[in-house]
């Protein structure tokens, strides 16, 4: 177990195929939630590519390697900030692809305190976005933060951040923190929505409801994941379980 308890999922920071034109980055640990305890979140990137371009979401650090692997793959054009905690690698992207374009979920900016110090756009609406042919996007409001979700259509790929989490209880050093995620209602086989973000849908929950079955409409064959074992396969029945707690 201790073998397995670094909590991330190497090789970091380089490019692994998903599936035609979708990639993951699998990068390091961070470290997040109250003054103590904070919970070791292994952090993941989702690379989609549109025609030549490529739709960069939730960035993880990028180091020169990665560089190199995404420049041979396509050209980024839109760097996407998915939720008001994940952001923090955004500048280094944007540096180094000034010609990309940056959208950003609602309160990033109010997160940030002024770390995004460059023009951006604001992901405030469901389309009219330059990817809408090949990825969809969905919001999905809460009182505490809003996630920005997106559907790659010619994979059936879905990319969630922290809708569903899913922690492997081998992956963790503690038995503490193992405790934790099952608390939490976070624990693989059967991650879920954090049972802390619930309560923040308390009075939204009819229009997450409805989020949810947008997403079981698009019938999803894999769901990626920002933190935890993600969905190869049964994507649909995936979100099914994840979401009974609401469905039902």
């Amino acid at each position: 177990m201790r073998a397995q308890a670094s909590g991330t999922y190497p090789p970091l920071n380089r490019l692994k195929p998903v599936c035609p034109d979708v990639w993951i980055v699998d990068g390091p640990l961070i470290h997040f939630g109250l003054p103590w305890p904070k919970m070791p979140f292994p952090t993941r990137m989702t690379v989609m590519r549109v025609g030549e371009e490529l739709f960069i979401h939730s960035p993880t650090p990028l180091v020169s390697e990665l560089r190199a692997q995404i420049e041979t793959i396509g050209r980024p054009r839109w760097i996407i900030g998915p939720n008001r905690l994940h952001y923090w690698w955004i500048p280094e992207w944007r540096a180094a692809f000034p010609h990309a374009s940056v959208y950003l979920a609602p309160r990033i900016e109010e997160q940030a305190r002024g770390r995004i110090d460059f023009d951006h756009f604001i992901l405030d609406r469901d389309g009219g976005y330059p990817w809408d042919a090949d990825i969809a996007t969905l919001r999905v409001t809460g009182s505490y933060m809003t996630e920005v979700d997106f559907f790659h259509r010619p994979s059936r790929t879905l990319v969630l951040t922290d809708l569903i989490e899913n922690f492997e209880p081998d992956k963790l050093h503690s038995w503490f923190m193992r405790l934790l995620i099952r608390l939490g209602g976070v624990q693989d086989p059967d991650g879920q929505m954090p049972r802390d973000m619930r309560r923040t849908f308390s009075a939204r929950r009819p229009q997450l409801k409805e989020a949810v079955e947008t997403m079981l409409s698009w019938n999803p064959e894999r769901v990626i994941l920002a933190h935890g074992r993600w969905y190869e396969h049964g994507g649909a029945a995936e979100l099914r379980r994840a979401f009974r707690w609401l469905l039902d």
